[in-house]
């Protein structure tokens, strides 16, 4: 099994710390700026892929189809 990346967990306390609380904010504004229900970058429905590889790439020329449609919106 492979490690990617590592998460810092917080302990559970009773009262909460002010950098606690301006890190929930900032994640809380970040999630904001998703998209919304209206733009989806992959397709829905049901997908089979024979290997990972395969779906990754699926995913990323959705992704790149997605990203060039907002780009021509915004221009």
């Amino acid at each position: 099994m492979r490690t990617v990346g590592h998460r810092k967990e917080h302990p559970i306390t009773f009262s909460a710390s002010a950098a606690l609380l301006v890190e929930g904010a900032r994640f809380n504004d970040e999630l904001h700026w998703l998209p919304t229900g209206s733009q989806t970058f992959i397709p829905k429905g049901v997908t089979r892929f024979k290997t990972h590889e395969d779906a990754n790439r699926y995913d990323q020329e959705c992704l790149a189809i997605s990203m060039a449609e907002i780009a021509l919106e915004r221009a």
